[in-house]
């Protein structure tokens, strides 16, 4: 399942962001990756646990937990700490898959890699190229929003970013354990809820939708793992 999340970062954010990271020094982006990611990664990020990753990771983590879809869509337990990179002049990272198992700072319990999100900051008229592909059993899918949205998809599946060939790219990256690991399952919750939303908003509280809530939670404690 992908969704896109608009306005997840305000303007304000957005900009105030970029003069940060204007004025920062990136590391090779291969730090953070396994032989395989190494052998098709080719950009530039934070270094990991620097003040300003911590300091505007932070930022980015409060914005998708108070947002309403990402909430819905994801169903966040543990949110690693977001990661910040830059392509340009050519760079790219060829086809992937995100490793299953991500490590925090110590004394941090791992995070299992469910839910692969990426939070834009550069506009799609800054760049040329730099698309994420997903690949999932519908097809393949071309993503490039604009700064401050955000798209979520599966960790588990085949992505990539293509070349950036005109100017310069930036986002933020993270993971997020779900506490609904299958995402069969959380594709069903989030259309469940969302067209309950959609029935409250239209006919009010009824009993159909608090029949309907009440589906919900009872799969919801079916399936959760907190």
């Amino acid at each position: 399942m992908m969704v896109h999340i608009p306005g997840v970062l305000n303007p304000e954010q957005v900009a105030q962001m970029r003069k940060r990271l204007a004025e920062t020094d990136w590391v090779d982006g291969r730090a953070s990756v396994g032989p395989q990611g190494a052998q098709v990664k080719r950009n530039r990020q934070l270094a990991e646990g620097s003040p300003l990753a911590v300091e505007l990771g932070g930022i980015v983590s409060a914005a998708l937990m108070a947002n309403p879809l990402f909430f819905s869509s994801v169903l966040p337990l543990r949110i690693l700490a977001p990661y910040f990179n830059s392509y340009g002049g050519g760079e790219h990272y060829g086809l992937h898959v995100d490793g299953a198992i991500r490590a925090q700072r110590p004394g941090m319990p791992p995070v299992r890699a469910d839910v692969s999100t990426t939070v834009f900051l550069s506009d799609p008229e800054d760049y040329e190229g730099g698309e994420l592909v997903v690949v999932d059993a519908y097809g393949t899918h071309e993503v490039k929003l604009p700064a401050g949205d955000a798209i979520v998809y599966p960790a588990g599946s085949v992505h990539q970013v293509l070349p950036v060939t005109r100017g310069e790219r930036i986002a933020s990256f993270l993971w997020t354990q779900s506490m609904v690991r299958d995402d069969g399952k959380r594709a069903m919750l989030f259309e469940l809820d969302t067209n309950i939303q959609k029935l409250r908003g239209t006919y009010g509280e009824s009993d159909a939708t608090v029949g309907l809530t009440g589906h919900y939670h009872n799969l919801l404690r079916m399936w959760a793992e907190v």
